[in-house]
């Protein structure tokens, strides 16, 4: 005989394996202060009577620990941060309800799924400009995670779930408080990001809005809240502004950020990070707000570097290069990692330049590095600041490309040609 789903949800095996997870993302403390190394000891002593309480339908959440981050292009993103308790009940029921919603879910949603990713998203946006449909309508949802409406989500979660115990649990964890100084206020809408349930609970709610497009035939993309539509002209794309502005107020009750939504050229439009040439083959390439961003994190390292060697604060920078690479091997523009590099070293010059700090140092630092005597001399004296002398001749001379290779300076523009060999 089947067992009924939340007995499936508390089975010793799902449970172990939700606290696998748990333990491997770790994570901070909720409001009960109990970190991910204390959850073990503690289910020991206290998990029969929780199994209870989940079984009989009892069982509710703790309010969420309300955290703050500053989003990387401005504003700020609310963050709930479950008890680890409730993180291992969320993740119990994860894991016995997405093999149950994801096979039925849109091939055009990418965001939150196993075996798919932000670069198939990417890939697939690439194909639709491709194939002429080079006008997007961009929608961007005004702050999602906080304006869900639980009772339309609830209404869509319970058309494959009948256990109703499950349901009640749910609609608990959606409705637990949001904690912040001591002060725990009521929570009517939303599924606040930080817990592992609300990923899929987003699927479940937009997966009607994906499935509105496909019978529309349009062509789209969507990842998380992140939607793209490709359309063939300007005056097409706004129809289908209008009529998707219709159906996500009406039937799902969420509203669209004007000030950022758009129909616009795809080169024009920034989405997971990338943008495309102009191209009739469209090609991918970081969005230009992507670059200054990192360049913007760069500069703290830099900053940090001033008062340390040059191998140490290169070492610093290799994992953050190497994990930004990463993210954009899909591009198919060069020049942009070249440019990178020669910024980057230039960056390294300017605290080659600084720590030298007097001027008889860096006429000995630049006589050592190959410069003659009367160039170094006059270079030094020449009045002008870090950044210009970083750039200028005799720096480049005495500290060339193969230098900063020679001291463990990765190369994006060789890290990208070398992961696009591999990955095509």
């Amino acid at each position: 005989m089947m067992m009924e789903l939340m007995e499936q949800v508390v089975c010793r095996e799902n449970v172990l394996a939700a606290w696998a997870r748990v333990k491997r993302n770790r994570g901070a403390a909720g409001v009960d202060g109990m970190s991910v190394n204390e959850l073990m000891p503690y289910c020991r002593e206290h998990w029969s009577r929780i199994r209870e309480q989940l079984l009989k339908g009892h069982y509710r959440p703790q309010p969420v620990r309300r955290v703050v981050i500053p989003k990387p292009a401005g504003g700020e993103r609310v963050l709930g941060v479950p008890t680890v308790l409730d993180r291992l009940i969320q993740q119990a029921l994860l894991q016995i309800l997405e093999p149950l919603f994801d096979p039925d879910f849109s091939g055009n949603s990418h965001g939150f799924r196993r075996g798919r990713s932000a670069h198939d998203a990417l890939v697939s946006a690439r194909s639709h400009v491709r194939a002429g449909h080079r006008w997007v309508v961009d929608v961007d949802l005004e702050s999602f995670f906080d304006r869900v409406n639980h009772d339309v989500l609830m209404t869509r979660v319970a058309r494959r779930i009948k256990d109703k115990r499950v349901l009640r649990l749910i609609r608990r964890f959606l409705q637990a408080g949001l904690c912040e100084g001591g002060v725990v206020s009521a929570r009517e809408e939303g599924t606040p990001q930080g817990g592992p349930l609300s990923p899929l609970l987003s699927n479940i709610l937009l997966d009607e809005w994906d499935k509105e497009l496909e019978r529309r035939g349009h062509r789209f993309v969507r990842y998380a809240d992140d939607c793209n539509i490709y359309v063939q002209s300007e005056a097409a794309g706004k129809r289908v502004m209008a009529s998707v502005k219709r159906f996500l107020e009406q039937r799902l009750r969420l509203r669209i950020n004007e000030s950022k939504s758009q129909v616009a050229r795809p080169w024009n439009v920034k989405f997971l990070g990338y943008s495309m040439t102009m191209h009739r083959k469209a090609k991918l390439k970081p969005a230009p707000e992507s670059v200054r961003r990192f360049k913007v994190k760069l500069r703290a390292h830099f900053r940090r570097g001033r008062g340390q060697s040059l191998s140490r604060v290169i070492k610093d920078l290799s994992p953050v290069l190497r994990g930004w690479i990463n993210y954009f091997r899909l591009s198919e523009v060069k020049r942009i990692f070249v440019n990178l590099d020669q910024w980057l070293r230039r960056r390294l010059r300017v605290i080659i330049w600084r720590q030298a700090k007097r001027a008889q140092t860096r006429v000995r630092m630049l006589r050592r590095r190959g410069i003659d005597e009367t160039r170094a001399k006059a270079s030094c004296s020449n009045g002008h600041g870090p950044w210009w002398n970083a750039g200028a001749s005799h720096m480049n001379q005495a500290f060339p490309v193969h230098y900063f290779h020679a001291v463990g300076l990765v190369s994006l523009a060789t890290i990208h040609s070398t992961v696009r060999v591999v990955s095509s």
